[in-house]
């Protein structure tokens, strides 16, 4: 049996939890944190700027001899960076989207302007337009990046969400740019868009056009295919592969460690160092018990969004987190969600708008009780909260 040195990071207990639908009570994640640390994996992920449960979660882990495994994905902004130092952890993951499409959705300068208001890129967007926030993106994220690694002494792997989608021309010039920062570059397959043997001619493509950073390689399942494209990815150069155990996460889910992992050794003969495979079943079962499993691949489930940060996209741009156009977009509110969701819910769906104070309450109180509670909250029981008067 051949040996491959390449890295696993989980995302369990950050993306699988972000899957509309699941909560981890504390006890729960403190123990995945442990069964997972055991397999042998090279790092968890964790947001501990959700909320104050996940900020102890990582202060407690740290503290529990696995500081050497933790990583804090980070907004970008150096206040985002301090926080996640503050808490003691060593290595961050910032991420930033890399399509035309999030691009133009998020960047501060275009968005003040009328002409773009309520655009999408769909909307013939000018060729020096998208120059322009090319060249802002890579300004703020090697800006952000410097600052990370030698100003607050952070490791750092920078994760290119929506990478797929990306331009690749742009995208090999922001891997260049990073380069000098970074440990990892993760592309992520954020919906899923990829097929087999494009992720392998991608991988291949960008290694023969970029030196000096190893790639690393997030898919997500909504066409069903992340293990095989993981797979190729992996075949094809990419050292680092994050996913979550049992493949839970957001819409269809991440690509399943255990899968990948097993997939390496019967198929190719493989066995990634490092890894106890004897300690892979002790997470599954682990899940499987708690009866949490991701949502089937072009299913309606998998349309469900609960992550403020997704949904704030697909207030504007319904392609932003959806890979199926004809599908409709169902709202959750919990721990993970933010004044978007509740904006969506009375703008979108009931042409009924509140003021933005309201929605910062309704968020701050569905927060709450999602921890007090362990569950999360569908649109029709925050409307009989609003009607009863939880949210004054």
């Amino acid at each position: 049996m051949k040996t491959l040195p390449i890295k696993i990071s989980d995302e369990t207990l950050r993306d699988g939890e972000q899957q509309a639908g699941i909560f981890f009570p504390y006890p729960t994640k403190q123990k995945l944190a442990h069964l997972i640390a055991q397999t042998g994996v090279d790092g968890l992920a964790i947001m501990p700027c959700i909320c104050e449960q996940e900020e102890e979660l990582v202060k407690s882990l740290l503290s529990q001899r696995l500081d050497n495994l933790i990583t804090a994905c980070t907004l970008m902004g150096k206040q985002h960076i301090d926080q996640s130092k503050m808490y003691g952890v060593k290595r961050i993951i910032l991420f930033y989207g890399l399509s035309d499409r999030l691009l133009f959705l998020r960047d501060p300068q275009i968005r003040l302007l009328n002409e773009f208001k309520g655009k999408t890129i769909d909307d013939d967007i000018p060729a020096n337009i998208i120059e322009r926030i090319r060249q802002n993106a890579i300004d703020l994220i090697v800006e952000n990046l410097r600052y990370a690694t030698t100003i607050a002494g952070l490791t750092v792997d920078f994760a290119a969400e929506d990478a797929s989608r990306a331009d690749f021309d742009f995208l090999v010039q922001c891997i260049r740019s990073c380069s000098p920062y970074i440990e990892n570059f993760l592309l992520c397959d954020t919906v899923g868009v990829l097929s087999p043997e494009k992720s392998y001619v991608w991988i291949n493509d960008l290694l023969q056009r970029t030196t000096g950073v190893a790639f690393g390689v997030h898919y997500h399942n909504d066409m069903g295919l992340a293990l095989e494209n993981t797979l190729q990815s992996v075949m094809a150069g990419a050292s680092l592969v994050s996913g979550t155990f049992c493949g839970i996460g957001e819409r269809a889910g991440n690509v399943a460690i255990e899968q990948v992992l097993n997939g390496l050794r019967v198929r190719f003969g493989i066995e990634v160092q490092g890894i106890n495979y004897d300690a892979l079943a002790a997470v599954t079962d682990y899940i499987e018990q708690l009866g949490v499993r991701p949502a089937a691949p072009y299913s309606q489930t998998a349309q469900r969004h609960e992550s403020g940060i997704h949904v704030n996209s697909l207030f504007c741009d319904p392609q932003s987190y959806a890979a199926f156009p004809h599908n409709t977009i169902e709202v959750l509110f919990g721990k993970w969600s933010g004044v978007s969701n509740f904006q969506y819910l009375f703008e979108k769906q009931l042409q009924n708008p509140q003021p933005r104070k309201q929605y910062e309450k309704m968020r701050s109180v569905i927060k709450s009780l999602a921890v007090e509670q362990e569950r999360y909250f569908t649109a029709k029981e925050v409307l009989e909260l609003w009607q009863n008067g939880v949210f004054k």
